[in-house]
Parts: structure tokens; C-alpha cells; sequence
């Protein structure tokens, strides 16, 4: 990994070449699209300002944007998130009902857009995320994650074959992803260097607090996960996660870390298959130092011929 952060001719010319390339009207493109009604980070600059002043901000962020491009730098409050709980559903008084998001910096989020948008377009040209992925992937959603899933299984069922879906659910799946594991995929997903060292550096020392109805807690540096509510977060998440399903038999649908494994299950052998793709997970999630929710995961049995069989998975 050492090898990805040194100096050479190529990434410098990487480096300087964005620098370049990030340009005045790039910068108020991203900004226009701002949520004035969204919540400011904890350097507390309000998205209105920048919407109200986007010709009068839109060069100089521009010029920030590519020097820091060029010396891999990131402010310290670009790296620092205000963590608010979110309502799910169910009971309001229970803390396990609230969702973590991540509140940061404004400007530091238009210069992730920049980032998003390199490390997209890479993707996307060598088709790099699996069929498998719906989650943040261009075209594709839950609706579609469905659609594809459940066209495989039910036209198994339609054939009169018993088919076993094992729906599985990491545990703070986006909290818990190695920077170390990360920084090693983007590598092997052939990212240029000066990405990478971009990446790695924004995600080396961050710190974030927990705030809920004015009160705050003091700051904690982060030593794993990728933030939520950030705009490079799902996208680095997706390449953590591209190769779960290396290796499996059976049907696997991803829609971020929500996965479907689904199969034939009318014969023992059929059983056997299906569980042998359930070990392979669990021994991905041991490597990736990722762990299942077993109280998330969850059998299905489809078929007239359904042997309702039992598996060993989310240990």
C-alpha cells in the first residue's frame, strides 16, 4: 500500500492537471444544486449563503478546490461531522429507532462532488461495481433491485422448484468500514494515485460529536467507516462492498449493504449450495471486519415442494 502515496512524475501531473481542471463553472454548477434547507456542518456556514452568493464565492472556491487538490490537503473543519439522530419508525422514545447521519461542511462537500465525479466516471467506464449493486449506481434503485431479483426466483418457482431467499444485513455496515481494507480496493479497482492519496487523507483523522437538541458532545476521532450523509461515503462504500459476491452459486442482489441471497432448495444438493454461499459470506464479513445483524436476517421458503429447510448463517 506504501507504494500508492509515493511522489512520482505521473501523479503529479495527476495532481496538477485537476488543479487546472476545476474551474469556476464546475464549482457553481455543484452549488446551485444546494438545499438551501438543508442543516449547516459544524463550521455552521448555512448552504443559503452560498446559494445567495454563487458568483461572488464560486472563483475563489474554484481556486481553493485545486490547491488543495494539488498538496492533497483538506482543512480540519472539512473533517469534522455534527451526528445527528434521524426517525426510522416505531416507537420515538426508543434510541435503536434513530438513524446517525453525518452533518459537515458545505464547502467541503461541493469538493466531494469534484472527487465523487473522477472516481465516477472511472467506474462507470470500466464497469467496475457488479450487476449485483442497485445502491448509488446510476440507473439503477430499489425499485430496481426488486424487479431483477425477484424475476430470477419467482420464474424458478414458476418451473415448480422450491427456492430458499436468506435476506442479510450487516451490522452499522457504513461505521464499520476499514480505511486500511478501502484504501487496498481502490487500488485494486486500478483508481489513479492522486485519487487515492486524496481519499486516504480525507478520511485520516476525522473527528465528529453527537448533537441532539442544542446539546453537544465532545469531540471523538474516527478510526473506521466512511460518514453518512457525506457525498463520497456511498460511493467508497460500493467499492468496499463490490466484491461480496465473488464466488457465489446462487442468485445475490445488493442494494447498498442490503443483501438477498436466493436459490434452488428442492433437493439436499440445492441445500448444500445455498450454504456453501452463506460461509463464503460470513468468511468475507471476517475478512472485511464487517459483522451481520442476525436479528435482521431473516429465511424465506417459496415452492409447493419446499423442504423448509434451516441454515447456519449470521453466527
Amino acid at each position: 500500500m506504501t507504494s500508492l502515496f509515493r511522489s512520482s512524475p505521473r501523479s503529479l501531473k495527476e495532481c496538477l492537471g485537476l488543479a487546472d481542471q476545476i474551474k469556476k463553472e464546475q464549482v457553481k454548477n455543484h452549488l446551485e444544486k444546494l438545499d438551501a434547507c438543508k442543516s449547516p456542518g459544524p463550521d455552521e456556514m448555512h448552504p443559503r449563503i452560498f446559494k445567495e452568493l454563487i458568483e461572488e464565492v464560486s472563483e475563489p472556491l474554484a481556486i481553493i478546490f485545486g490547491k488543495l487538490w494539488e498538496t492533497r490537503e483538506i482543512p480540519e473543519d472539512w473533517k469534522r461531522a455534527n451526528i445527528v439522530p434521524i426517525y426510522k419508525k416505531g416507537n420515538k422514545n426508543n434510541p435503536g429507532n434513530y438513524r446517525p447521519v453525518s452533518l459537515t461542511s458545505v464547502p467541503g462537500k461541493i469538493i466531494e462532488q469534484v472527487i465523487k465525479e473522477i472516481i465516477s466516471k472511472h467506474l462507470e467506464g470500466g464497469k467496475v461495481i457488479g450487476n449485483s449493486q442497485h445502491g448509488f449506481v446510476k440507473n439503477k434503485s430499489c425499485l430496481t433491485n426488486l424487479i431483477a431479483f425477484f424475476d430470477r426466483i419467482m420464474s424458478l418457482v414458476d418451473k415448480g422448484e422450491a427456492v430458499d431467499v436468506v435476506y442479510l444485513d450487516f451490522s452499522k455496515a457504513f461505521d464499520t468500514v476499514s480505511h486500511d481494507i478501502l484504501i487496498d480496493k481502490l487500488g485494486k479497482c486500478n483508481l489513479d494515485g492522486a485519487t487515492i492519496r486524496w481519499v486516504h487523507n480525507w478520511l485520516d483523522n476525522r473527528t465528529q460529536r453527537v448533537v441532539v437538541n442544542g446539546s453537544q458532545s465532545c469531540w471523538k476521532g474516527i478510526t473506521s467507516g466512511v460518514p453518512q450523509g457525506s457525498v463520497l461515503g456511498p460511493a467508497l462504500f460500493n467499492i468496499f462492498i463490490n466484491d461480496l459476491d465473488i464466488g457465489i452459486e446462487s442468485t445475490l442482489i445488493k442494494f447498498a449493504d442490503d443483501t438477498k441471497l436466493g436459490g434452488i432448495a428442492t433437493a439436499l444438493k440445492d441445500r448444500d449450495i445455498i450454504q456453501n454461499d452463506l460461509d463464503k459470506l460470513e468468511k468475507w464479513s471476517e475478512l472485511n471486519r464487517m459483522k451481520f445483524n442476525k436479528d435482521k436476517c431473516k429465511l424465506l421458503h417459496l415452492g409447493k415442494k419446499n423442504q423448509l429447510n434451516t441454515f447456519n448463517y449470521a453466527a
